[in-house]
C-alpha cells in the first residue's frame, strides 16, 4: 500500500479504489490491471453475487434460466485486487477518503465512483407488499424476474399491463421489451386475441431516438397494444388487482386513474444511490457529477466516474459501462502519470430491443440520440443476427471478455445510417 498524504489517517490506503463491483467496477478493475498489473486496487462492494443483468428480460420471457446470470462476486475479482466487502457511507473528496459504514476511512490517489442505480421501489405506495405475488412482477428484481415468467404462462386472456417510469432509467428500453414478448407468446398459445395488453409509460415518446422507432411502432400495432403516455403508476393494489396512474394532462393538472389487471409489470423509479445523492461528488440532480467526454468530476481531478450512477445523458446499459471503460482507464493512467486526461467517451449506448422470440432491432446511438450502428445491414430493422447477438454473443462477451479486461471495442459507424 502507499503512503497517505493526506491529512487524517485512513485505516487503509490504495493508490485507486473502486467503489462498486457491478459490470463497470470490474470492467474497469480488470482493465486497469491487465495495463498496469502493479497497481494497488481496492474494490468496495457488499455484495456476495454478480448479475448479468441484462439477460433478465430473457429470464422473464422464459428464453434463459436466472441460474445462468449469477456468479459469485469473488469469481470475477482480479486476484490482484483487494475486495472490500462493505458499503460505502459517505465520500471526503477533500481528504482522498472514503468511509464504509462499519466505520473504517479508506484513502486513495484516485477514486472511480461506479455502484450502480437504485431502484425505488418504496416510491410506488404498495407495490413491495405485493411484488412477486397477485400477478404482479418485475424483470428488475432477481427475486421476481422469475415469476415474470410465471406470469405471461399462467395468463390466458384478461388485462396485462406493463409501465415505465420517469426517466432516466437502466436500460429504458426493458419495459417494453418484455411487453413485446409476452405478446408474442400469448400470439402463439392462441391467447393474445382475449389479452388486453397495455404500456403505460411516464414519458412522451415510446423510444428516445427516433430512428428506430418505426420498427417498434409496428410491433406495438401488430401486437394490438394500447399505449398510454405521461402515465406514471403510483400505487398498487395487489389483492384487489389495481394500479392507480398519475396522468398528466394537456392543461398541465394531474389526474389519477385506476385501472384493474390480472398481470402488472412494474419498472420502479430509479435514483443514484443514496450515499451519492448526499455526498459532495453529487450535481443538483443528485448524480455523480463528471464531465460528459473524459468522466472526470467537474469538481475533484482525482475522482472519475462510470456507469449507471454518473449525470450524463447517455442511455444507461452494459453497452454504455463498455463503451466508458478504455476512457476511464486511459484517463487514470494518464492521471497517475501527471499527464493530460484526454482520452473521450462519445455517450455511445445500445439497446437491443426483444420485438419477438428470434428478433431484435438492435439500437445504437450516441450523445444527442445520433445513431451509430456497428454493422452493415440496415438495423432499424428487427433481425435474426441481432437476437443471436442478444442470446448468445453478448453473454460470453460479458463474462470472458469485458470482466476480464480485454478490449472488445467494435468501432461504429454513424455513417452507415440509412436516410
Amino acid at each position: 500500500m502507499t503512503k497517505s498524504d493526506t491529512g487524517k489517517k485512513p485505516d487503509l490506503l490504495y493508490t485507486v479504489v473502486i467503489v462498486g463491483g457491478g459490470t463497470a467496477g470490474l470492467a474497469v478493475a480488470a482493465r486497469l490491471l491487465r495495463e498496469r498489473p502493479t497497481l494497488d486496487i481496492a474494490i468496495i462492494e457488499p455484495s456476495t453475487t454478480h448479475a448479468y443483468q441484462p439477460g433478465w428480460t430473457l429470464v422473464g420471457a422464459g428464453a434463459m434460466t436466472l441460474k445462468s446470470t449469477l456468479k459469485q462476486e469473488r469469481s470475477l475479482i482480479p486476484s490482484q485486487a483487494t475486495w472490500i466487502r462493505e458499503a460505502v457511507k459517505s465520500f471526503e473528496p477533500d481528504a482522498h477518503q472514503v468511509t464504509l459504514t462499519g466505520g473504517r476511512v479508506i484513502g486513495y490517489r484516485r477514486l472511480i465512483v461506479c455502484p450502480g442505480i437504485q431502484l425505488d421501489w418504496n416510491k410506488i405506495d404498495g407495490l413491495s407488499d405485493t411484488l412477486g405475488r397477485n400477478g404482479v412482477c418485475s424483470n428488475y428484481s432477481r427475486e421476481t424476474v422469475e415469476y415474470t415468467w410465471t406470469c405471461i404462462q399462467s395468463l390466458a386472456g384478461g388485462q396485462a399491463i406493463f409501465t415505465q417510469p420517469p426517466m432516466p432509467i437502466k436500460c429504458a428500453g426493458a419495459p417494453q421489451k418484455i411487453a413485446y414478448l409476452a405478446s408474442d407468446y400469448w400470439r402463439k398459445q392462441g391467447t393474445l386475441f382475449r389479452t388486453k395488453v397495455d404500456f403505460s409509460l411516464a414519458g412522451e415518446a415510446l423510444f428516445g431516438v427516433g430512428y428506430y422507432l418505426p420498427e417498434l411502432q409496428n410491433a406495438v400495432d401488430y401486437y394490438g397494444i394500447d399505449l398510454n403516455f405521461k402515465h406514471n403508476l403510483v400505487s398498487v393494489d395487489g389483492p384487489g388487482r389495481k394500479a392507480t396512474f398519475a396522468v398528466s394532462a394537456a392543461n398541465g393538472k394531474t389526474e389519477h386513474v385506476v385501472k384493474e389487471f390480472d398481470m402488472l409489470h412494474v419498472t420502479p423509479p430509479q435514483s443514484a444511490p443514496d450515499f451519492v445523492k448526499s455526498s459532495p461528488l453529487a450535481n443538483d440532480a443528485g448524480w455523480l457529477d463528471v464531465d460528459p467526454g473524459t468522466l472526470v468530476h467537474n469538481k475533484y481531478d482525482q475522482v472519475f466516474g462510470l456507469g449507471d450512477a454518473i449525470g450524463t445523458s447517455n442511455a444507461k446499459t452494459m453497452a454504455a459501462a463498455r463503451a466508458q471503460t478504455p476512457v476511464v482507464v486511459a484517463n487514470v493512467l494518464s492521471s497517475l502519470d501527471g499527464a493530460p486526461t484526454k482520452a473521450i467517451y462519445d455517450g455511445y449506448g445500445a439497446c437491443p430491443l426483444t420485438v419477438a422470440y428470434g428478433k431484435v432491432v438492435l439500437a445504437e446511438f450516441l450523445y444527442g440520440g445520433k445513431p451509430a450502428p456497428s454493422f452493415p445491414y440496415d438495423q432499424r430493422k428487427a433481425s435474426r443476427f441481432a437476437w443471436f447477438l442478444k442470446t448468445k454473443a453478448f453473454p460470453h462477451v460479458y463474462w470472458d471478455m469485458m470482466l476480464k479486461g480485454r478490449d472488445i471495442s467494435v468501432p461504429h459507424h454513424p455513417e452507415w445510417v440509412k436516410i
